[in-house]
């Protein structure tokens, strides 16, 4: 994400704009985007201050509620994949990709299997001897 302007533009555009001068003249004389001075005078109408609103996602996703339940499914077996994840989520009302499952497990530093049940690599006591 890109950094917010400064202050002091946002206070002298908001000047300009209210001496009465047009939006898009504003953006010319500060070379800045309309679309920004728009957004500009709607934050200072609506908060009545120009500080920048916060960037990203407010309180984190929909799978922090589910923080406890996950750790304690994968504590039960840790042989779970992501899509096995996913469909078990889906069971309790909660839709998601496969990779916010597993960018979430990443943050709480819990590790799945990658692959599914028939296709994981055999350990050396699984082989028949001959």
């Amino acid at each position: 994400m890109g950094k917010s302007h400064p202050i002091a533009l946002r206070v002298r555009v908001v000047a300009f704009v209210e001496e009465g001068h047009s939006h898009r003249e504003a953006a010319r004389h500060f070379r800045v985007s309309p679309r920004f001075v728009n957004n500009l005078m709607i934050l200072k109408r609506a908060t009545g201050s120009l500080a920048p609103r916060r960037q990203g996602h407010l309180g984190g996703g929909k799978l922090n509620a589910h923080d406890a339940w996950m750790r304690e499914r994968l504590a039960e077996n840790g042989e779970l994949t992501l899509d096995e994840l996913c469909v078990e989520l889906a069971g309790r009302g909660v839709l998601v990709h496969r990779s916010n499952v597993g960018r979430f497990l990443h943050r709480l530093g819990l590790s799945h299997k990658k692959k599914p049940a028939g296709k994981r690599a055999s350990t050396p006591g699984d082989r028949a001897s001959p």
